[in-house]
């Protein structure tokens, strides 16, 4: 017979002959003795407990196979077979292996008393297993005795407790009595099944109970190895532990299944798949419910119904179940490996493919009306509306109940405040079942409109103009109006949203409690119009850019700080755009003004090459933005790390992209990732870390498809890196391509986007200098107009890499010109190239001295390529540098770091000096190297460095 590593009496397994069980050396050890003791005389007695698929039929078959080589004489049966249905029918079929001579005929005796006529005299179908003659048993344990003493005996009975209540009775009375006599009983039963019988068996002091205990990652791999010849590395064992909770047989049947169906074994492949992918897994799991009886098969589905963590009284009221009756249901779904009770006293399934399993087994109807029944449970015991909603979005026959749609709207409220409005608009659309808006509430119509915005404008417009055309209240048009020209603009319909801007206006004549201003609902337009190249275009030829509003209200504020960015972006007017957008930083509040607003007019620094101030109203409005509940908190940590890169603060540059890319998946990414992306890849390759920069690389989409100007960064840094990786041609196609983008969203300022500087290398690189001589010319040209530093830098850096006589004038020029930036990695670059040019006209010492300040900046800001750059040009001049001195936190001693701390927490130095026995010179001496190697200015700064290192300390599990 084949052994499995589950129940093979059940069904057929696939893991041929000769297989032995895995990790059942304990087990094997233990019957093996019990085989060799009964060879040489000794009774003994064993039962196998355990859920179905654990095991326990393939520890028989090894049993059996064992006491046959030790001269065993062997009989066994599997109860609860169809013709096993008459009293010790069970008994009957196990002893007929026997074969011998006379077995005594077995006699049942009469009833007491007379017989009334025509009465029937119970034959044995009427007789259970107390009612068993006590001569009966005696006359059957005799036919074990006489076979026994013939040679060994091994009488085997799998499925034990499936037997008539007869054979029970014999089974329980021969193991009382093998005392003396060469046999080994060996018994089966499931866990959680109640047979008196057993349990008295179970009970005997002769009697050893073996319990097979689930397979292990480590087991689960070998059984991989065993049947399909291959190995699985740790992630997919525990992928297919928690899936299957160790089960043999079940997790035999998944990796046949995932074999069969020519599935990767790997763990990212595995937890993709759902129950239809593997059939032969969902059968075997249904299989094992439904062993069971009604009221864990109901168990089960009130559990797959209502998801994890379940109450019992919860569970008990949907099944239809007494609570008792529940629990131990439960338990039994425990035993075969379905379920898992929880520290807090609730249950959930082992794994989401078991709970799928059982849904699966549910008709669509049965589904609906479970869920209906468990969304008005929850309800009614003060569940939260997202906990109800989840089960009413799949119970349609009860969405058209008013507490039900209630349930779904405040659910739906939560998830805008949440900044989900794709959960809220899956949430609504129940409410309004296709073809019924015309009887739906205006309000809910709105409702809905608004979280279709960003999603499906078509349906947007639809909704808000229907509710547009049924609303009554002032305050509800209103509403529908302004939400409906930003659906309108960022759906290309210009013409349609800035006329409906019109009527807004004439709506808002007068003063109605609750509004929003005219100038608010302009502003949004323009920020929508930011998603639509050409929506964005028409709107800019249709709404004016004054930028002379004061400023005094959160709407003037608002619209001042989107027609500042829009102005400075082209170029346009870009000292008024600071003085602007300074004004909505230094009079908006977090309480009056929206974050959306605030971070536009930071951008509007960043753009106008003032990075420190525009990280410096980032970082505040991060500190004061709810990373949960506000949708422009991701942007916020984009652009604060776009700031970071441009100062050459790359580590925290890098740090907030990945926090803004958590969870992410890079290959499926969309416009909102675009810009963490972009700068993420920048910060590698300003660090020197072009590995990692090209695997990044390899996973972002191609973003020529999508216009959205934040695909036109990816192209900058994408082409920066096909630079790096010296594949020139390339660059430069990929760099010309995000000029063309730029060129037609109107991002013409050089201190947008840096594409024209790696672009004018490209050129450089290939030959051609008159074109970066005139990329360089008009970049400079631009920013000396706008007054844009840290682009005029970058762009004489570029025009004396292009010519030849007047190079170090203009390096002199950019590094002047750098000085009052904080932009430390430009400089860097700036001076090294200066240094380098110093060098070939033959000015050495000057030429070191330059070289050996762009070496430590560049040191200090952390990037290895330029300081590799900087050590060969300091190298080639004579010099023999030293290593930089020591910057940064590490770099401090624990004097330092204690003085610092102490410091930053607002300790005066003569506090400090008191409370660590130094003098107050000591302190000063030890802050001093502080500020050097942190290099920072005062204790203000130095406060926010070590409150910044215990945020990424506690990131890291520090």
């Amino acid at each position: 017979m084949t052994t499995a590593h589950g129940d093979s009496c059940r069904e057929p397994q696939p893991d041929g002959p000769g297989s032995e069980p895995v990790e059942r050396e304990r087990e094997l050890a233990l019957l093996g003795e019990l085989t060799r003791r009964t060879a040489a005389g000794a009774p003994g007695l064993v039962m196998l407990e355990g859920p179905d698929g654990i095991g326990k039929s393939s520890l028989l078959q090894a049993l059996i196979a064992d006491a046959r080589a030790q001269g065993l004489r062997v009989v066994h049966t599997r109860a609860g077979r169809p013709d096993h249905r008459l009293p010790l029918s069970t008994v009957r079929d196990l002893l007929a292996g026997l074969d011998v001579e006379s077995m005594p005929p077995i006699t049942w005796p009469e009833p007491p008393g007379p017989s009334a006529p025509g009465a029937q005299v119970p034959g044995p179908a009427d007789v259970d297993g107390a009612g068993v003659p006590f001569d009966v048993l005696g006359e059957l344990q005799e036919t074990v005795r006489s076979a026994a003493e013939s040679g060994p005996l091994a009488i085997v009975v799998d499925d034990a407790e499936e037997a008539d209540a007869a054979s029970l009775r014999f089974l329980a009375h021969g193991a009382r009595r093998m005392a003396g006599l060469p046999v080994l009983m060996a018994l089966t039963r499931r866990s959680g099944t109640h047979v008196p019988a057993l349990n008295e068996v179970a009970a005997l002091p002769l009697c050893r109970v073996l319990r097979p205990r689930p397979l292990t990652g480590a087991g689960i791999g070998l059984l991989a190895r065993r049947l399909l010849g291959t190995d699985t590395d740790a992630a997919f064992q525990a992928s297919c532990l928690a899936a299957t909770n160790g089960n043999p047989l079940m997790v035999t049947r998944l990796l046949t299944s995932l074999r069969d169906e020519q599935l990767p074994l790997t763990a990212d492949r595995f937890t993709s798949v759902s129950e239809q992918d593997i059939p032969a897994f969902r059968v075997r799991a249904a299989r094992l419910l439904h062993r069971h009886p009604e009221a864990t098969v109901r168990a089960a589905r009130a559990l797959a119904v209502l998801g994890d963590e379940v109450s019992p009284e919860t569970g008990a009221r949907l099944a239809l179940l007494d609570s008792a009756v529940f629990a131990r249901s439960l338990l039994a779904l425990v035993f075969i490996g379905l379920v898992t009770s929880n520290a807090d006293g609730t249950w959930s399934f082992a794994h989401t493919l078991l709970r799928n399993v059982v849904l699966g087994e549910m008709s669509e109807e049965e589904r609906d009306i479970a869920h209906g029944r468990a969304a008005r449970l929850l309800h009614d015991a003060g569940a939260s509306p997202g906990e109800v909603a989840e089960h009413l979005r799949q119970a349609p026959s009860t969405t058209h109940q008013s507490w039900a749609r209630t349930v779904l709207r405040e659910a739906a409220r939560e998830a805008m405040l949440r900044a989900s409005p794709m959960r809220a608009m899956q949430l609504l659309r129940p409410c309004v079942p296709e073809g019924t808006e015309e009887d739906c509430e205006p309000s809910l119509l709105v409702e809905l409109g608004v979280a279709e915005s960003r999603i499906d404008p078509e349906a947007s417009v639809r909704h808000l103009s229907t509710a547009l055309d049924r609303a009554t209240g002032p305050e509800l048009r209103l509403q529908a109006l302004r939400s409906l020209a930003e659906a309108l603009t960022r759906q290309g319909q210009v013409a349609r949203a800035v006329g409906l801007l019109s009527r807004y206006r004439a709506e808002t004549a007068l003063p109605l409690s609750g509004t929003a201003d005219p100038q608010l609902v302009e502003a949004r337009l323009l920020m929508a119009a930011t998603g639509n190249r050409a929506a964005f275009t028409e709107l800019l030829e249709a709404v004016s850019f004054d930028l002379s509003l004061p400023g005094d209200t959160p709407e003037e504020r608002a619209l001042l700080a989107a027609r500042a960015a829009v102005s400075v972006t082209r170029l346009d007017r870009v000292a008024e755009a600071v003085a602007a957008a300074r004004a909505v930083i230094g009079r908006g509040t977090a309480t009056n003004d929206a974050p959306l607003f605030l971070a536009t007019a930071a951008s509007v620094l960043l753009y106008a090459d003032l990075p420190h101030e525009a990280e410096l109203s980032y970082h505040r409005l991060l500190e004061g933005t709810d990373a949960l509940l506000d949708q422009t908190y991701p942007s916020l940590l984009a652009l604060s790390a776009e700031a970071h890169q441009r100062l050459g603060s790359l580590d925290p540059a890098l740090r907030a992209t990945a926090t803004a890319l958590k969870d992410v998946n890079v290959s499926r990414a969309s416009r909102y990732e675009a810009l963490p992306l972009a700068v993420r890849l920048h910060a590698l390759l300003d660090r020197g870390d072009l590995a990692q920069a090209i695997l990044l690389e390899k996973e972002i989409p191609d973003p020529v498809p999508d216009d959205s100007w934040q695909w036109n960064e990816v192209l900058c840094a994408r082409g920066r890196l096909h630079l790096d990786t010296k594949d020139h041609e390339r660059a430069l196609a990929v760099l010309k391509e995000c000029a063309r983008r730029q060129a037609e969203w109107q991002r013409i300022s050089p201190a947008v986007s840096p594409w024209w500087y790696w672009a004018g290398h490209a050129h450089l690189a290939l030959g051609d200098r008159g074109a970066a001589a005139a990329l360089a010319e008009e970049a400079v040209t631009g920013a000396r107009s706008a007054g844009l530093p840290c682009a005029l830098g970058s762009g004489l850096e570029l025009w004396a890499a292009a010519s030849d006589g007047e190079r170090p004038l203009l390096l002199e020029e950019a590094e002047q010109v750098l000085m009052g930036t904080r932009a430390a990695l430009v400089r860097a670059r700036v001076r090294v190239s200066r240094g380098k040019a110093l060098q070939r006209l033959g000015y050495t010492k000057d030429a070191r001295a330059v070289l050996r300040q762009g070496w430590e900046e560049a040191y200090d800001v952390g990037s290895r390529s330029l300081y590799t750059v900087a050590h060969r040009a300091l190298l080639a001049t004579g010099a023999r540098p030293r290593r930089p001195v020591s910057r940064g936190l590490g770099a401090l001693t624990q004097s330092e770091s204690q003085v610092a701390r102490l410091a930053a927490s607002g300790r005066s130095n003569a506090w400090i000096a008191e409370s660590l026995y130094v003098t107050q010179r000591t302190v000063e001496v030890h802050l001093t190297s502080v500020y050097r190697k942190l290099g920072l200015s005062g204790r203000r700064q130095l406060r926010d460095v070590l409150e910044s290192e215990n945020i990424d300390n506690s990131e890291h599990g520090q």
